[in-house]
């Protein structure tokens, strides 16, 4: 037997609010359910607009702090335009951590922001031509 699809990722934070306002307001997720666990985790779960799989974000604080090390873990999502999710950046007081790095070959690019407990985020634009060839490339 194997398993059938993937339903969601947890990441474990120290202050959930100031994630769940990262996650909706700059990335533009939205908040699909929020609930405590029978342990007394708080959860919060958020999807991007296109996908099915869920980010759940858990407050727990009984386990002690969380300390994120670097290169340890990333999401990645899609945008549009490197360039214009910048600018959205910068009109809010933010910038990528890393790039934007776009490839030589014109198929598209990448850069990296930091969300605010230390997870990184990797945002990647694709060329149309790649996209329409399905190019699920890690970049």
């Amino acid at each position: 037997m194997r398993v059938s699809k993937l339903l969601h990722t947890r990441y474990r934070l120290n202050d959930l609010e100031r994630s769940v306002r990262f996650y909706k307001d700059v990335l533009g997720l939205e908040e699909v359910r929020r609930h405590k666990s029978p342990r007394g985790s708080e959860l919060v779960f958020l999807k991007a607009p296109q996908s099915e799989e869920t980010i759940e974000l858990c407050h727990f604080p009984n386990s002690g702090p969380v300390e994120v090390q670097a290169d340890l873990t990333h999401l990645a999502f899609e945008v549009e335009s490197l360039e214009a999710f910048g600018a959205h950046l910068a009109g809010l007081g933010l910038k990528y951590s890393d790039g934007p790095t776009m490839k030589p070959d014109g198929s598209g690019g990448f850069a990296f922001v930091d969300a605010p407990e230390g997870y990184e985020i990797e945002l990647i634009q694709r060329s149309p031509a790649a996209a329409v060839a399905g190019a699920n490339q890690t970049y």
